[in-house]
């Protein structure tokens, strides 16, 4: 039983007493990439089909469509040096402006200008209609957009390379419509960069004409504020230097410099005078200047010779003499006379002196109020420069609008030159076919690539478990064989066959892929744990309909194949199902043990297809099942059904239905969880898985049930090239009798 238990845990299962589980994510490869695609292959049959009928449709319904081109250059144009507005400037890069053309061509004013003009809302063969049109006008919102719309749709303008070209083409139902239409399309091309140049260019020679009114205006009133400013100053002609202010200034500081030194000169000759002894004041300075003293010096000379005269008579004579008394009185005149002299010349150095200081102040004066006078011109010459200045600025302005406005009508009649064609629009003579295989095969490739993704999409949203690398790594779980879908005999057929053998395939098919995985899920369960093989094992799934009776049927009948006793109990209380398939009768069984009704030797029921196998039936569905199967009798009747049986295989409800198969597996050796191939979920498995793990009970492993052997992901598995048993009969080696020591080696034997 599940509490005498101890075995080691399994390699490769997780350990139950942490609770924790990590996600293996597996590298999607090339070959699973494959696998899916040919597990949906008739998705991508269905696609390529679809995409060679839309392929073949669409080629021999193509249109017949006629396609006229025309081309045109675009040059710079001789007028870019006369330019005056911005409009139309290319300057920069030529590819960028022939793009820029392009997307002029491809407008919406442009295209409904052509279809104005051609009135192409009414016209049937650019609708593509048969028979009259009712009349429709591009004043309409709704009829405006969908004649531009299919105007521009049919319309292609491309730039040939390392070129100035432009080519315009057109395709449509009628040959005369598309060459029409181009040619038309270039002409309202030429016409609107020609008006809008020529309007631009109008522009701006309009403005240019207003703004040089009024700088006009402004050229003449600063040049009047100028010329009165120049007759207010006194400048002669347009030098500033040359002025009357400027002239006197200069002479009078001339004029000072000389007074200055006259004054210091005279007041020089004054001080020397006055300070000097009198007798000496003839010969040391010239008193009167560009004259000798004369008279000074003669009266010197006469007082000198009386005084000698008067010395000689007076020392012969003596002073009493007449002729001594006359010399005397002469002396006397003369001396006065000589004193007058001095004081007068004396008087003279003086008044010289003062002359000459009153000069000097009065040119100082003078001076200074010239100067004054230069400070207010300089103030006014600064005004005077502004105004010429900004009488030169607005003149020089004036000058340069004037001489822009002059290029303007030479560049309004130079900006049509711009845009040549070169070849104009010509009816095509035979329309324009794609290659039938060219349709179809893109057809065919754009369909696969389509199925691929469906294909993909599709097994990314399906979340049934249909590989076994997909089970382990969202279970973390060993498997423990993959089982195939059933198929049924050509005796079973026939009728001939027992209830057993019809429900029991490895009775009917012991050579087939059915029984070898049977024998290869008794071979893992035998080698499952260490040191024997576990004697109670317990079958239960997620869901129900998952195919755990049929599993655990065939199971049991393997392992009674082995020459060993083996029972099988129907643990389902709530649907038994058991003894149906063995054609046994389900009126008494397990719940009647449980009761105490019934004996377990009494109860228990053979089977003759298969010896040494019994069948413990589920009995009368109780009201309490649970309680029933949790209970000590039931623990009871376990541990008797081990002293009489090699091996107990017991059939347990879902996990996710109710508790029952979760107290079953607590007290089971061996734990398979059968996972039915394509129907059961990931998020319903992983939750079974979590709720054994949180029991207590140790999974054994997981079996993949109903599984379609021809399916991509499963090819070979059971094939072996047609590998197969010998002449000899495959239950010969049934019928050894290895004992319960030798288990391990026998199973290792069969694998």
């Amino acid at each position: 039983m599940g509490s005498e238990n101890t075995q080691p845990p399994l390699v490769g299962v997780p350990d139950t007493s942490q609770n924790k589980f990590s996600t293996t994510v597996t590298d999607t490869t090339l070959s699973e990439a494959l696998i899916v695609l040919r597990k949906r292959r008739w998705v991508l049959i269905i696609a390529v089909l679809v995409g060679l009928a839309y392929g073949i449709f669409k080629a021999e319904s193509q249109p017949r469509l006629y396609d006229s081109y025309g081309r045109i250059q675009v040059r710079s144009g001789s007028s870019n040096e006369y330019r005056v507005s911005a409009v139309g400037d290319y300057g920069g890069d030529a590819g960028s402006k022939l793009l820029t053309e392009i997307e002029i061509i491809k407008s919406d004013s442009l295209m409904l200008r052509v279809c104005r003009e051609m009135d192409l809302s009414n016209n049937a063969d650019f609708l593509e209609v048969k028979g009259p049109v009712p009349h429709s006008s591009l004043d309409d919102g709704e009829t405006r957009q969908d004649t531009v719309h299919r105007l521009q749709s049919n319309l292609r303008v491309t730039l040939v390379p390392k070129t100035d070209i432009i080519r315009i083409s057109y395709s449509s139902l009628s040959p005369k419509m598309s060459a029409d239409i181009v040619n038309q399309v270039i002409s309202d091309y030429i016409q609107r960069s020609y008006q809008t140049r020529f309007e631009s260019s109008r522009r701006v020679s309009d403005f240019l004409s207003t703004t040089l009114e009024g700088l006009k205006q402004e050229v003449e009133t600063s040049q009047e504020q100028m010329m009165d400013l120049q007759k207010r100053l006194g400048i002669l002609g347009f030098d500033p230097n040359r002025n009357q202010i400027n002239n006197s200034l200069d002479d009078l500081s001339r004029a000072v410099g000389t007074a200055k030194l006259a004054r210091i000169i005279a007041e020089a000759r004054y001080r020397v005078v006055s300070g000097m002894d009198p007798d000496t004041i003839e010969g040391t300075i010239e008193l009167t200047p560009g004259t000798a003293p004369g008279v000074l010096n003669q009266l010197r000379g006469q007082l000198a010779g009386v005084r000698a005269n008067y010395a000689q008579l007076e020392s012969s004579l003596g002073p009493n003499h007449p002729q001594a008394k006359a010399l005397k009185a002469q002396i006397d005149e003369l001396v006065k006379e000589r004193d007058a002299e001095q004081n007068r010349l004396l008087i003279q150095a003086k008044q010289n002196y003062v002359v000459a200081r009153a000069n000097e102040d009065q040119t100082t004066a003078a001076l200074e109020a010239q100067k004054a006078d230069a400070y207010k011109l300089r103030d006014q010459l600064v005004e005077y420069s502004l105004r010429q200045r900004e009488f030169e600025a607005n003149r020089n302005l004036y000058d340069s609008l004037q001489q822009r406005l002059r290029t303007a009508s030479v560049q309004s009649g130079l900006e049509s030159l711009e845009i040549d064609v070169v070849d104009k629009a010509l009816p095509p003579a035979n329309p324009v076919l794609r290659p039938q295989s060219t349709m179809i095969m893109t057809a065919l490739a754009f369909s696969l690539l389509t199925g691929i993704v469906i294909a993909f999409l599709m097994e990314s949203l399906d979340t049934g478990l249909r590989s076994i690398a997909e089970i382990e790594s969202i279970t973390e779980l060993p498997s423990l064989a993959i089982i195939p879908r059933a198929r049924r005999s050509s005796a079973d057929q026939a009728g001939t066959l027992t209830t057993a053998q019809r429900n029991i395939g490895i009775l009917t098919q012991p050579k087939s892929q059915f029984a070898e995985a049977f024998r290869s899920l008794r071979t893992s369960l035998l080698l499952s744990t260490a040191g024997h093989p576990p004697k109670f094992i317990v079958l239960t799934s997620a869901t129900p309909s998952e195919g755990k009776t049929t599993a655990a049927s065939n199971l049991a009948a393997i392992l009674a194949q082995r020459d060993t006793r083996v029972l099988l109990i129907d643990g389902d209380l709530r649907r038994p199902n058991i003894h149906h398939r063995f054609g046994l009768n389900g009126k008494i069984g397990l719940t009647t043990v449980l009761t105490g009704a019934t004996k377990l030797e009494e109860t228990v029921q053979g089977v003759p297809e298969i010896p040494n196998l019994d069948i413990l039936p589920s009995g009368p569905v109780p009201p309490f099942p649970t309680e029933m199967l949790s209970s000590g009798a039931m623990d009871a009747i376990l541990r008797r059904c081990g002293e009489l049986y090699d091996y107990v295989v017991i059939d347990s409800p879902p996990i996710l239905s109710v508790t029952d198969g979760v107290i079953l597996a607590r007290q089971a050796d061996a734990v398979v969880l059968v996972v039915r191939h394509g129907k059961s979920s990931k998020h319903v498995v992983r939750r079974a898985r979590d709720i054994l793990l949180r029991s207590g009970a140790g999974i054994t492993g997981i079996v993949l049930n109903a599984v379609d052997l021809n399916s991509p992901e499963y090819y070979g598995y059971y094939g072996y090239s047609g590998y197969s048993y010998s002449s000899v009969d495959s239950e010969s080696w049934e019928s050894q009798k290895p004992s319960r020591n030798d288990a391990r080696e026998s199973g290792e034997s069969e694998r």
